[in-house]
């Protein structure tokens, strides 16, 4: 039985006034779409006040990893090869694996990772990698996850900012999990349903939308704000709403036609919210084909790597596709990486 429409109402009032009153920089959204072949796309846009300089990296299986902050660091080899996108040269903010696994780090301002226990430290830049690096699925990433193997710590970004990040994970099973510290604690929302996320308020609240939008109707009414709230509604009816085609060309097309709707136009000003996000770049990731999308929001073209054709077996290099100029690219690029030395992950 669908609950009342009015209780509805009143809870979802009070996300809405509470977002209404957020001017921080709220940024992103991720959905996971479904094929007509039982394939699946994870696509996101990456939502900033400024370019974050962002490039392709290859990484190869076999690479000794730690926790980038020096001694208590966590160890670990990378079980499995990545092609990622960084930030800022301190973190992974997107990518996926050789098993398909996929993951993303959006921002969360209510994000609190808590005190420091005395286990293994990692920075929230390496947070990502750590996933990529260690897990095939999402049901082994929530299993070695919620087992808490490390204490996170996240100094300020280069800009001043904090580092409130949540993680999503999803794979080519269309298993999704959802990774927020909220008060100190690791809250995961694991289950195929969790197949959008965005920004503020916490993940537990923003479900609350969907009950109400799915009443009202979205070929009624959606809201078209750019506030994380409503971007998370419309991606969410959008998502079930499109076909699931079977075509690939078609499937990439769908996954790509519902993060733009969602995205933010380029260069948007309120004076209200001095740090309003916009859109700087998208992603997809074909979980099964193993082809990684781009597009910039200031190049005219949509680019690709193929994990396949890159050499990521263990002895072999790291590898970087530099975008920070902003090159005018197209087609399949997994030609153009070219050997390099990681970026260091965010410390103090």
């Amino acid at each position: 039985m669908k609950k009342p429409i009015r209780n509805i109402v009143a809870g979802v009032g009070g996300i809405l006034a509470v977002g209404a009153m957020t001017v921080s920089a709220d940024a992103c959204t991720r959905l996971l779409y479904k094929t007509g072949t039982e394939g699946y796309l994870t696509a996101r846009s990456m939502d900033w006040f400024e370019d974050i300089g962002s490039d392709f990296w290859a990484f190869p299986k076999g690479m000794e990893r730690d926790g980038g902050l020096g001694e208590g660091s966590i160890e670990w080899v990378s079980k499995y090869g990545s092609i990622t996108l960084s930030g800022y040269d301190i973190g992974t903010v997107d990518g996926m694996n050789e098993a398909g696994l996929v993951a993303n780090l959006l921002y969360l301002a209510e994000a609190d990772y808590g005190e420091m226990t005395g286990k293994p430290k990692l920075s929230v830049g390496a947070w990502a990698q750590y996933a990529l690096d260690n897990y095939a699925t999402v049901a082994e990433a929530v299993e070695g996850l919620s087992a808490k193997p490390f204490d996170m710590v996240a100094p300020k970004l280069p800009n001043g900012h904090d580092a409130g990040l949540h993680l999503s994970l999803s794979d080519k099973n269309g298993d999704s999990a959802i990774f927020e510290y909220v008060d100190g604690e690791l809250i995961v929302h694991h289950g195929e349903e969790y197949r959008v996320m965005t920004n503020s308020p916490i993940y537990d609240e923003q479900l609350a939308l969907t009950a109400y939008w799915d009443q009202v109707g979205g070929l009624s009414m959606l809201p078209g704000t750019n506030r994380a709230a409503d971007r998370f509604t419309r991606a969410s009816f959008y998502l079930g709403s499109v076909p699931e085609f079977e075509d690939p060309r078609m499937a990439t097309a769908a996954a790509f036609s519902i993060i733009r709707n969602v995205s933010v136009p380029l260069g948007i000003t309120d004076p209200d919210a001095p740090n309003l996000a916009t859109t700087v770049w998208r992603s997809v990731a074909d979980h099964d084909s193993g082809r990684f999308y781009f597009e910039s929001a200031i190049s005219p073209n949509v680019y690709w790597v193929d994990i396949h054709a890159l050499d990521l077996a263990e002895g072999s290099q790291p590898q970087k596709l530099e975008l920070k100029d902003h090159p005018i690219l197209a087609g399949d690029v997994s030609a153009q990486f070219v050997p390099a030395e990681p970026f260091k992950w965010l410390a103090p």
